[in-house]
């Protein structure tokens, strides 16, 4: 009779366990619809709850009928005792693991929306990943019986030793924070280093920070590199830049004339090419007698680094057409050359090659 009603128990618990798995099963595609439908919105915190309730639903049913059907078998005292404290420690453990998730992602949340659509720093979500699931892992071995107290001496004594051993790493860590604290660079802004590397900062992670060149490749560069070196941002403090172009016009030219012209095809480019600044002031210098030009610089307006291309490309071709329009012709170098006349054009033939040699001026 008890190994009758002992088998009644088992298949009691085990049709608690399919029970769970079916529950489980429905749950994962109610929750996989509802992150689907949370991804069509454009509020980013009901992404997260989504992902929060798919993460947890699965485990949760199953670890919940699993306890169930612990409780229905009956077990002896001490092994329900050491079942609970496992149940316990799985239910901590993927508890930890989705908040981590959760937090992380609401840190790069906050990230984005206080630093724009191009912001992608990943080293305060995988610093806050850490944590929590650090706090998680200790929590479970308190729940598992593991008194945590030596291990946080241990651990205190061996991150000494880590911290010795990581020295580089840590560098990199803690620069790479002081960066974005101190909002020198942020992703999205366009950078030069006194050592030539340029870009777009795309990321910033807890080793490196990553920049995309013009030419789309991707540069990494360590983190510490950004505290001892000289860099130039483009992006601060506005993103709107002056753009400097330089030409030259010959001496015979009317440089008032010049001068508007230049200033009108600025006008009509800032005003028709997209990323120049429409109320920009037009800013024409000359500088320079050169040997056969009179040099001048134009000072133009773009919205944003990469925007500069484009704005010298039609200009050049634009003042290029205006000046042909009006006779002013390009100043191509030029030599004169005088040749000596008088009594030493009846020189002697004995004459040496150097007192007939034409000269140049």
């Amino acid at each position: 009779m008890a190994d009758l009603l002992d088998w009644q128990r088992v298949v009691i618990a085990a049709a608690v366990m399919a029970v769970a798995l079916a529950i489980a099963v429905v749950l994962r595609l109610l929750t996989s619809r509802l992150f689907r439908r949370a991804g069509d919105t454009r509020w980013a915190w009901d992404d997260l709850a989504a992902r929060l309730v798919r993460d947890l639903a699965v485990p949760v049913a199953l670890l919940g009928g699993a306890w169930i059907a612990v409780n229905v078998l009956d077990l002896r005292r001490g092994t329900l005792d050491v079942t609970a404290k496992v149940l316990t420690a799985g239910t901590i453990f993927i508890v930890s693991l989705a908040l981590a998730r959760l937090i992380a992602g609401s840190v790069a949340s906050i990230a984005m929306t206080r630093q724009g659509v191009a912001a992608n720093v990943t080293i305060f979500a995988n610093i806050t990943r850490v944590i929590v699931l650090g706090v998680g892992i200790l929590v479970m071995l308190q729940s598992l019986g593991v008194s945590i107290t030596p291990l946080l001496g241990a651990l205190g004594v061996g991150g000494l030793a880590v911290a010795l051993a990581l020295q580089d790493t840590l560098a990199n860590l803690f620069a790479g924070v002081h960066v974005l604290a101190s909002k020198t660079i942020e992703p999205g802004d366009y950078i030069k280093l006194s050592s030539g590397q340029e870009g777009y900062v795309v990321d910033i992670n807890w080793r490196n920070t990553s920049i995309r060149t013009l030419s789309d490749n991707i540069e990494v560069i360590p983190n510490q590199r950004f505290s001892d070196t000289i860099l130039t941002n483009f992006h601060r403090p506005a993103q709107d830049m002056s753009l400097l172009l330089q030409a030259r016009v010959p001496y015979e030219a009317d440089l008032e004339r010049v001068e508007k012209l230049t200033v009108d095809i600025g006008e009509e480019v800032m005003a028709e090419v997209q990323g120049g600044v429409k109320d920009a002031e037009i800013l024409v210098r000359f500088h320079t007698f050169a040997e056969s030009s009179i040099d001048f610089t134009v000072i133009l307006r773009t919205k944003e680094f990469g925007d500069q291309f484009k704005i010298k490309h039609e200009f050049v071709k634009r003042l290029h057409r205006a000046f042909r329009e009006e006779g002013i012709d390009t100043p191509y170098p030029r030599r004169r050359v005088t040749v000596d006349g008088g009594p030493q054009a009846d020189a002697p033939s004995h004459a040496s090659p150097r007192d007939t040699a034409p000269r140049l001026s």
